[in-house]
């Protein structure tokens, strides 16, 4: 599913305006319709809801949920803030001269200095202040607005998207200026910055309520940001050969583990293995063939002279994909075999974990990371490479920019995990759950990425697809263990069940 810019987002609903022949007003009703039925759905009429909007046309969605409100049964107490007297938006205005029709309702224009309402815990706040068109950070008395909203304990419902907070480009503003929403009702898609950790704490409860709007339309406007979802992750897994042989279904070379940290190497290879991978070739330190070769005894073992550590990779050109880092350590040989190996060997590779520790020791190294590499770094691990960065958004336009500098796929590992492609396309992953926060779940991704890319899919659709399943698994994991409960081996144990679950369309 694509994820849109705000601009993009109006020019979807002036389209599909104009595809139904209906006006603007008509199509806000619709959305106050749908944010009342939430609504209703979640509160009695003897709840006290104060109502907030603002002059635009989320202050007239706001409106316009007042009266279908008042008219269900609800007394809701409404606040229009028009501070700029009569420069009302036309939809904004429209919704307010209906309002004037219904006798008895709890209204109040505010037009110059506004003295809020006394709210508490027990009241339920309906934020229509500012939507997705808000164009520059709030200011003067809505900055007030907002932090008494925010700390008065009630339980604030944001319309669209809690005022103050942009679709995208938060990184620089005052925080203290945004609605902490407990739940935001947002039109037909979520925001790029709704996926944000550091946004978390505004957008709350998310709920993407359809409004019908142009699929054409939907369709015809290009975007450079996709939601991840099972359909996609359906269209994308390629179907296997009866008649294939394991050397068919792609080899990997996977230099991993080292004394004290093999499980790091079985875990990836036994990931390799479980997402359909026909041999896997473990590089490890000689004190490693024993717990390989007991834990993963489908994995060909391939000692390093070292004891304990890795010291010289072999030759991987014959092999259909190559991975490098779960578990090998930052000592200074193995600094050294990888240096040799990025220098010498011009071969796309999956590099993980202790690798880009490697790479962050000896920073010239990025320059001799291979095209069409992937790259598979945590926040920390990602600022160890690129520099500090404040927060999430931020790492993503840094991400953007160093794929396309060193012609890389850089996958953003979190909560959204992200895919940032050299061409601009960055993939946002829809599954995983908190209890994959846990010790060797990165292992388990190298080794599914890592396998997907043997079996022949592109990089970039490799590594995409390796996140969801890898994401999926853990899902499925949590189900059975609970999100406390899940340890990196459950997550392996689940993969074959998770591209099942893909495999099949959902309705």
């Amino acid at each position: 599913m694509k994820i849109f810019s705000n601009d993009s987002i109006r020019r979807i609903f002036d389209r599909s305006i104009e595809i139904e022949g209906i006006s603007m007003l008509d199509m806000m009703e619709r959305a106050a319709s749908a944010i009342t039925y939430e609504i209703m759905k979640r509160w009695r009429t003897t709840k006290r809801i104060v109502i907030f909007a603002g002059p635009g046309d989320n202050g007239g969605d706001a409106l316009a949920v007042a009266r279908m409100l008042f008219e269900q049964g609800y007394k809701p107490a409404v606040y229009l803030l028009n501070v700029a007297s009569s420069h009302l938006s036309n939809c904004c205005s429209a919704n307010r001269d209906r309002l004037y029709e219904l006798e008895g309702i709890d209204y109040t224009e505010i037009t110059k200095t506004l003295e809020p309402p006394i709210l508490s815990e027990n009241d339920v706040v309906i934020d229509g202040l500012f939507g997705s068109g808000l164009r520059s950070p709030l200011k003067g008395g809505y900055t007030s607005l907002v932090q008494h909203i925010n700390d008065s304990g009630a339980y604030i419902v944001s319309i669209d998207i809690p005022s103050g907070l942009f679709g995208e480009q938060n990184a620089r503003i005052d925080r203290r200026n945004i609605i902490k929403a407990d739940l935001t009702l947002t039109y037909q898609f979520k925001r790029l910055s709704f996926f944000f950790a550091e946004n978390a704490q505004f957008i709350g409860n998310c709920q993407v309520l359809d409004l019908g709007l142009s699929s054409d339309a939907m369709a015809e406007i290009p975007a450079d940001t996709y939601l991840i979802e099972q359909d996609d992750a359906y269209r994308m897994i390629m179907p296997r050969d009866p008649f294939s042989n394991k050397y068919d279904q792609g080899t990997i070379y996977l230099v991993a583990g080292s004394y004290g940290m093999m499980g790091a190497a079985i875990l990836s290879a036994r990931a390799a293995l479980r997402t359909g991978c026909g041999l896997v070739t473990v590089h490890a330190p000689k004190k490693g063939y024993v717990p390989l070769q007991t834990a993963v005894p489908e994995a060909l073992f391939e000692p390093d002279k070292e004891q304990y550590v890795t010291s010289a990779f072999g030759e991987s050109h014959t092999y259909s994909a190559v991975a490098i880092g779960p578990g090998i350590t930052t000592s200074d040989m193995t600094l050294d075999a990888l240096d040799q190996y990025l220098k010498l060997y011009h071969h796309a590779c999956l590099l993980d974990a202790d690798a880009l520790n490697c790479i962050h020791k000896r920073p010239m190294l990025l320059r001799s990371i291979p095209k069409h590499s992937i790259i598979t770094p945590h926040r920390v691990e990602f600022d160890r490479l690129f520099g500090s960065h404040s927060c999430d958004e931020e790492r993503l336009y840094k991400a953007l920019n160093e794929a396309r500098l060193y012609d890389i796929i850089i996958v953003l590992k979190g909560h959204h995990t992200m895919t940032v492609c050299p061409n601009g396309k960055v993939y946002i992953n829809s599954t995983g759950n908190s209890g994959m926060a846990t010790a060797g779940s990165g292992d388990v991704l190298t080794g599914v990425i890592a396998s997907f890319v043997s079996q022949g899919y592109q990089p970039e659709t490799g590594a995409v697809l390796g996140v969801y399943i890898h994401g999926l698994a853990g899902d499925i994991a949590a189900q059975e263990h609970s999100e406390f409960g899940v340890m990196a081996s459950d997550i392996v144990d689940n993969l074959g069940r998770a591209i099942k679950q893909a495999k099949t369309r959902s309705l």
